[in-house]
């Protein structure tokens, strides 16, 4: 049976894997709408320009999807940020910040996504962790209590949104080749694939092929869990 189309938001989709998984749903034929702060997105997909941290933004994006592509049924939190320091060096400032960005707009977008999908009693909530949030990592304290953080929220949606036809899981990817790995040295890329049982970096493809399963008709059973994409890296958490 063929999968029904929906109206899709990813956040983040400017560049990395949102780009990715909201050219990969646009591509499936669905509505996407991306959001981001350059207000830059995939060809085919809705470009949004949109502050997650800013409660009001989330709103008019929101609003501005329905009026232009209908209700919104599928949200995908994959917008992050670093800021890496040891614990010792690190500032409120540091800390608060990636907690705002990582953590807390997953808050605020599950909170102004719930609406519809409560009325329409279906629903997909997709939040990109990471592996670092279950393995911890140095310099990281702000990055892995925020991506663990999405742990706790997804479950918790999980039991307050269950009865409704609405599902919350969390992607946690390992080291993908993004921006981001592209500025690591040889060395760390070479460490890195070492402990990689799959013994290489993943592809964004293999980050969207997982939260495209989420967002189907055939993940209608799966709520609350956490979804490795990391080569086994985490063996599961």
């Amino acid at each position: 049976m063929a999968e029904q189309t929906r109206t899709i938001v990813v956040t983040g989709a400017s560049r990395g894997i949102g780009h990715a998984l909201a050219a990969r749903f646009a591509a499936a034929g669905h509505r996407v709408a991306g959001l981001s702060r350059s207000g830059t997105a995939p060809e085919g997909v809705l470009a949004i320009a949109c502050d997650i941290t800013d409660a009001d933004a989330i709103d008019a994006a929101f609003t501005r999807v329905e009026e232009e592509l209908g209700k919104v049924e599928v949200l995908v939190a994959n917008a992050g940020v670093t800021d890496d320091t040891l614990l010792l060096r690190m500032t409120d400032e540091q800390f608060e910040k990636v907690l705002d960005t990582n953590l807390t707009s997953g808050f605020r977008l599950a909170r102004r996504a719930a609406r519809p999908m409560v009325r329409a009693r279906w629903g997909r909530m997709i939040f990109l962790s990471s592996v670092v949030g279950m393995l911890g990592s140095g310099g990281q304290v702000n990055y892995a209590a925020a991506k663990s953080g999405l742990v706790g929220m997804a479950r918790s949606l999980t039991r307050e949104l269950g009865s409704r036809g609405i599902t919350a899981n969390v992607v946690a990817p390992g080291f993908i080749e993004t921006d981001m790995t592209d500025a690591l040295s040889e060395d760390q890329v070479k460490d890195y694939k070492a402990r990689i049982p799959a013994g290489r970096l993943g592809g964004v493809d293999d980050v969207a092929g997982a939260v495209e399963f989420l967002a189907s008709d055939a993940a209608s059973y799966i709520s609350g869990a956490i979804i490795p994409v990391d080569g086994g890296l985490g063996m599961g958490h």
